[in-house]
Order: C-alpha cells, then sequence, then structure tokens
C-alpha cells in the first residue's frame, strides 16, 4: 500500500515506516508541524518526502490521520473525503486533557473512521461515542541489551519538565535527588536545576540526544525513573526496559499494564519508588536481575514484529470496507445508492 501520515509523532514512526509499505511523509521547505517530512531520521527509503501540493496526483490507498484538523486537510489537498472517499484510520497517542473521564474524542461522531488508540487506557479514558475502536500498543525497534549500570545515578527522560511540571511528575524528582544524583535527558531540561533549586552534584543536565547516544549514555544509568503522572505512554520508558534496566515507575494510566512489578517497582506511593531506587543504587546485583526481567518483557509485549502486523490488518480491513461499500453503490440502482451511502452514519 501506499500510505499518507504526518510526522507528527517521531518516536512512533521511527517504528512505523519500518513496515513493507511506501509511506508519502508531507514536507515543507518551512519544516513545520505540516511538514516536517524525514527531519534527517535514519528511516528506511520507502519513507517517501512528497510536497503537499503533489498529493493529488499520487496514488494514496490509505491515510493515518493522527489531528482533528487532517481530515480536512486531506481533503483539500487530495480531493477525496477520508473515511468516505479514502480508507482511513485515526491514531489517538493522547490521553484526554481536561476532565478525562467525560471528554468526548473528536472522532466520536463517526463511525466510518477506525480510530486506533496507542494503549487500551486511552481507549478506556476517552468518550468515543460512535467510532469503531480498536488498540495497537506499541512496537519499539530493539536497541539491544546495553545496561552495564556502572553509574550509581538515576537516569530520567522527559520533554519540557517545568512547563509540564505535575504532569511530568516534575515535582517530585527532588525526594529521588537525595537518594542519588539524577541524570536528566531531553528538551528544556536545562531549565530544570534553577526551578528545582538543586546543586549540580545532586541534579546534572545531559542534554538531548539523538537516540543512539541516549540509547548508549542511559544504559550506564543504574536505575531508570519514570515519575510521569498522567501520560499515554513514554516511549522512553519502553526503551529503558529493552535496554535493560531496572525501572521505578507511578501506577498511573498505562504503565500498571507496561511494568509489572519484577521489572524494577512500580505504585502509587512515591515513596515506596524512592526506597526501591535506594535498593537498587546500592545492590547492583539485584539491580542487574530485575533489568534483565524487564527487557524480557518488553521484547515479548512490545516488539516490532507484532506492532507492524496489528497495523497491517487495520489498515487491509480499512481497505476492504471501503471497497465493498463501493461494490455496493456501483451496484445498486441509482435511487438507492444515496441509502447505502447515508447508512455509514446512523446509529452507535
Amino acid at each position: 500500500m501506499r500510505i499518507l501520515v504526518w510526522h507528527v509523532h517521531g518516536g512512533w514512526m521511527d517504528s512505523f515506516v519500518r513496515g513493507r509499505h511506501e509511506y508519502l511523509i508531507p514536507t515543507t521547505a518551512a519544516r513545520d508541524a505540516w511538514g516536517l517530512g524525514r527531519s534527517g531520521r535514519d528511516w528506511p527509503p520507502n519513507a517517501i518526502e512528497v510536497a503537499p501540493d503533489a498529493l493529488a496526483s499520487e496514488q494514496i490507498d490509505a491515510v493515518v490521520l493522527q489531528r482533528p484538523e487532517e481530515i480536512g486537510a486531506v481533503q483539500r489537498l487530495t480531493g477525496r473525503a477520508p473515511g468516505t472517499e479514502l480508507p482511513a484510520v485515526y491514531l489517538e497517542h493522547n490521553t484526554p486533557k481536561g476532565e478525562a473521564v467525560t471528554s468526548v474524542h473528536p472522532l466520536a461522531e463517526r463511525n466510518d473512521i477506525l480510530l486506533v488508540h496507542v494503549t487500551h487506557f486511552n481507549r478506556l479514558i476517552w468518550d468515543n461515542g460512535f467510532a469503531p475502536t480498536t488498540v495497537i500498543e506499541h512496537g519499539i525497534p530493539d536497541p539491544g541489551e546495553r545496561y552495564s549500570g556502572d553509574e550509581p545515578s538515576i537516569g530520567v527522560v522527559v520533554n519540557e519538565p517545568v512547563r509540564r511540571w505535575r504532569v511530568t511528575g516534575t515535582d517530585l524528582l527532588p525526594a529521588f535527588a537525595r537518594v542519588a544524583p539524577l541524570d536528566v535527558f531531553g528538551m528544556r531540561t536545562d531549565l530544570l536545576p534553577a526551578a528545582l533549586e538543586l546543586p549540580p552534584r545532586r541534579l546534572r543536565i545531559c542534554g538531548d540526544l539523538p537516540p543512539d547516544a541516549l540509547h548508549a549514555e542511559l544504559a550506564r544509568r543504574r536505575v531508570y525513573l519514570h515519575p510521569v503522572r498522567w501520560t499515554s505512554l513514554g516511549l522512553s520508558l519502553l526503551e529503558a526496559m529493552l535496554l535493560g534496566m531496572p525501572v521505578l515507575a507511578l501506577a498511573t494510566t498505562e504503565a500498571v499494564r507496561a511494568v509489572p512489578p519484577e521489572a524494577g517497582a512500580i505504585s502509587t506511593d512515591p515513596g515506596e519508588l524512592v526506597e526501591a531506587a535506594r535498593t537498587f543504587i546500592h545492590e547492583p546485583d539485584e539491580a542487574r536481575r530485575r533489568g534483565a526481567f524487564a527487557r524480557r518483557f518488553a521484547v515479548e509485549r512490545y516488539g516490532l514484529d507484532a506492532f507492524l502486523r496489528n497495523w497491517d490488518e487495520a489498515l487491509e480491513r480499512q481497505v476492504a470496507a471501503r471497497r465493498h461499500v463501493h461494490a455496493l453503490s456501483a451496484q445498486a440502482p441509482a435511487a438507492h445508492r444515496g441509502h447505502i451511502v447515508s447508512m455509514k452514519g446512523t446509529g452507535r
């Protein structure tokens, strides 16, 4: 298939474009949110940059939508309406903002576009309305077992921890810094020292590194901390597990499925996680044993093969469903064709 998909979430795209299809990625000179293209990432050659104004002449078999605005953008750029004229799925990366359990999904009134959630928690919390839904869990390219844990510190990967504060659990970090130095990676982490008022020996800012360099550095840390209160599921957490690191995580959102207790520690009590951090810092053999379990679990649940296979099946179902509706419409008498199309928008 030839699949139209915007580069919205780099970590997810790293996995998605490793399938057997051609992936048409809108690209503009500005490389903005509507035209990031490959952005220099090491993707296979079947991830193809395409100018938005050239999409109308491209063969497109399906589209993966990720933002509500893309529905109108696809119709404007291709001349085909997603769902009714072009097979479409909508990928929901995020948990709701605001009133979580009463948040109505933007696709809730559509039953012609498959709504794909990246976690079971996301599907549970969103009000999905009429939309047909499924869950395709993350699949991660295996960075390999690199864990050494030689550095008796706590690794953290977080983007914009000062702006997002309680969402990312930034306020919890000082308690862990009393156990061992925090080595923090990610975007805008340079603002942390002033915000947390921690000395350099307790808080070390390691910068926003490219994936391979991040994996190499992170694997040297004794334990990985995931203090996020509200998120879909941080891919850095899964990557840490694949590296063979023991992990500490708040038992919120999808982490309760992603992190078995044997992989480190998971709790809604930060104090329990602080004590687990203390144990792993002082008992490297126990940390290594937990990390080995974390890796085995992550390889089994979040492997790339199952992820790509599940996406193939979802896209093929949408393409087949669209062909079926088209065939019915072509066979029906002209007086009844409008009825066939209108049936798609009725009922839960």
